[in-house]
């Protein structure tokens, strides 16, 4: 005779809306670049001016 793993109680409504409540799309943290002051990713080279860390990184057509 097997006896198989199942919960010995119902998951209430609360508690499964709580384990979910932190299950959701994330908006990234943008901050402002220091040299042309467009919204870029934080660790991330700006796309606009190509700058980073206060040295140009990537040339841009701007």
């Amino acid at each position: 005779m097997f006896v198989l793993a199942v919960p010995a109680r119902k998951t209430s409504k609360t508690k499964k809306r709580m384990r979910r409540a932190n299950i959701k799309l994330q908006v990234p943290n943008l901050s402002a670049c220091p040299n042309c002051g467009e919204l870029r990713q934080s660790h991330v080279v700006c796309p606009s001016c190509g700058f980073y860390d206060g040295r140009q990184v990537v040339k841009t057509n701007n």
